[in-house]
Parts: structure tokens; C-alpha cells; sequence
């Protein structure tokens, strides 16, 4: 028991209620971090890229992003999905099939990502010489 009379687990408890969750900014309201909170996990952006062109399965997208641990990239899609940006629809087959589709919240995010596509082009094209 703690100081004040809460238990480890009650003070676990409140903690996760009282949790900002991504996109969230209460002290700052800045628009640039709750877009920034949303897509900017390590993989999120580019999972987002290449779900614009349509829906994709678990094992394409792990092989269009080769560098991402399986276990990232279910994290990822998993706060893709809990944000509201894309949806999960899995199969009732043996192996069972997952696929991905963004929703119109995560395609509104396709010129955002295609800008920073575009600004990490030149960038590099810059950093080359």
C-alpha cells in the first residue's frame, strides 16, 4: 500500500485512464503534434504510403518493409488500426488471412505522406552532393 492509501494496482489503474493517447495534445494544442502523434511511429507513414494504392496482406506489407520486425510491424498496424486510420478484416481460414485497408481518415492522410515522400527525395538529392 502506498502513501496515500492506493494499492500498486489502483495507482496502475489510474495511470492508464488518465494516459494521453497519440494525437492527443491537451497542453499545447498544436495541430502539427497530434497529426505528428498519429503517424509517427517508425513504421506508420510508410505503412500508410503503401496502403494508398489498396489493400495490402500482413505478408506483403512485411515484404515491401524489410527492415521492420514483424512484432514492429503488428505494433504499428495495431495503433494504425486503434487510431482509426486503417481497418483489419481477417478471414476465417487456415493459415488465416489478415488484410489491411486504410480508412478515409488514413487516406486523407495521403498527400501529407506523399509530401514527405517528395521532401525525403530531394533531401537526399541534396545531401549527395
Amino acid at each position: 500500500m502506498g502513501t496515500n492509501g492506493q494499492t500498486k494496482r489502483d495507482r496502475a489503474v489510474s495511470t492508464r485512464t488518465t494516459r494521453k493517447t497519440r494525437g492527443e495534445s491537451h497542453h499545447t494544442h498544436c495541430t502539427i503534434e497530434a497529426t505528428v502523434g498519429l503517424i509517427g511511429g517508425r513504421w506508420k507513414a510508410v505503412v500508410i504510403f503503401h496502403l494508398l494504392s489498396g489493400t495490402l496482406r500482413f505478408g506483403e506489407l512485411r515484404r515491401l518493409l524489410p527492415n521492420a520486425t514483424a512484432r514492429m510491424l503488428t505494433l504499428q498496424l495495431r495503433e494504425l488500426e486503434a487510431d482509426g486510420l486503417l481497418r483489419r478484416k481477417v478471414f476465417a481460414e487456415v493459415p488465416p488471412r489478415v488484410e489491411y485497408t486504410l480508412t478515409q481518415e488514413g487516406v486523407s492522410l495521403g498527400p501529407i505522406v506523399t509530401a514527405m515522400g517528395a521532401w525525403g527525395k530531394a533531401y537526399e538529392r541534396r545531401a549527395r552532393r
